[in-house]
């Protein structure tokens, strides 16, 4: 009952505003779901999550053209975060919000949200309008981040082209975004130059375990790098488990990362309550010993984000509401059986 959960979200009243004057309702492919500070600590409650890591989730600033204004945006969200973590600095932590693609604005607000509010690291998209995490032109950011050893959370948008119909963009598109984000932070020297940030991908690194000695070679043909020397940088990012517990997936997401590498996420509310709880016990049923286990959903994030690991446990949920989230819990994966055998 004591889980670090680093992918998880929340939706600021500022920011709720800011995305409904512009007429955004949907992320994704997923309305903006409610959210608020007593609804996270419920399901965090239910779902046996101690303390989790918050990040606002796509489109982040982006959808601001204005640099000014996407920076005011950014400065609000980060002080509303530092406001709540202040608060329950037990229970939550956060990832500063950065004015992407402005690298001169998102290198300075680092800057005050890692010095002056203790963010607990930052959020970059894998794209930004279109401009990828890794491309060329972001060292005055990557170098202000290095010197701070700061974590980086990488969470994926909408690819910068139109969605195929049928297909929301969550479902796919977020794996491969993320997977072309890494593949450049690994092509252009990013990981090599820039050592001491630590990356985290969402959603178990979308396609890069899977694919990784395939994407090695290509940038192998690319740049003549060494072949181990890639595949290195690959298996060194961080990987969080949210939407990835599953039986098909963690074994090859075990078997890649380097040892100590892969984290708990549960991408709550963008992942309703029964998702949560499905991917949750995927994990709970995965063949782990207990130390393994222990690793994923805490041990692991304490070595990255040592002040939970002095916090106290949380209180627990009352035996009714375990119980009741039990039986949701097997009443969810009984449906989604179900729904895949038609």
């Amino acid at each position: 009952m004591d889980r670090i959960d680093v992918h998880q979200h929340l939706v600021p009243p500022p920011y709720r505003e800011a995305l409904r004057s512009h007429g955004i309702a949907a992320a994704g492919g997923r309305d903006i779901p409610e959210w608020s500070v007593e609804s996270a600590v419920r399901l965090m409650t239910t779902a046996g999550i101690a303390s989790a890591v918050l990040s606002v989730s796509t489109p982040g600033t982006t959808f601001l053209t204005d640099p000014t204004a996407a920076l005011k945006l950014a400065h609000e969200l980060n002080d509303y975060s530092a406001e709540l973590v202040a608060d329950q600095p037990d229970r939550f932590g956060f990832f500063a919000t950065l004015p992407m693609p402005d690298v001169a604005a998102a290198a300075t607000e680092a800057e005050r949200a890692l010095d002056v509010l203790h963010a607990d690291g930052v959020v970059l998209l894998a794209n930004a309008r279109g401009t990828y995490l890794g491309a060329e032109g972001q060292d005055e950011l990557f170098g202000v981040l290095d010197d701070r050893s700061a974590v980086v959370f990488v969470h994926p948008g909408d690819l910068p082209s139109d969605p195929v119909p049928g297909v929301p963009p969550f479902a796919a598109d977020f794996l491969l975004d993320t997977t072309r984000a890494a593949y450049l932070l690994v092509r252009n020297g990013i990981r090599r130059k820039y050592p001491n940030i630590r990356f985290i991908l969402s959603h178990g690194g979308g396609f890069v375990p899977y694919a990784a000695h395939r994407m090695a070679l290509g940038i192998l043909t690319q740049t003549g790098a060494s072949l181990v020397d890639v595949l290195d940088d690959f298996a060194g990012f961080y990987f969080d488990t949210a939407l990835s517990a599953s039986a098909a997936a963690l074994p090859t997401l075990l078997s890649f990362a380097e040892p100590g590498h892969v984290l708990y996420g549960s991408d709550w509310p963008f992942a309703p309550d029964p998702a949560v709880l499905y991917f949750n016990a995927g994990l709970d049923e995965y063949h782990l010993d207990e130390s393994a286990r222990r690793a994923i959903e805490r041990s692991n994030a304490t070595a990255l984000f040592p002040r939970f690991g002095t916090a106290p446990p949380p209180p627990q949920a009352p035996i009714r509401d375990r119980v009741r989230s039990s039986v949701r819990q097997r009443a969810f994966r009984l449906v989604a059986r179900a729904a895949s055998k038609r």
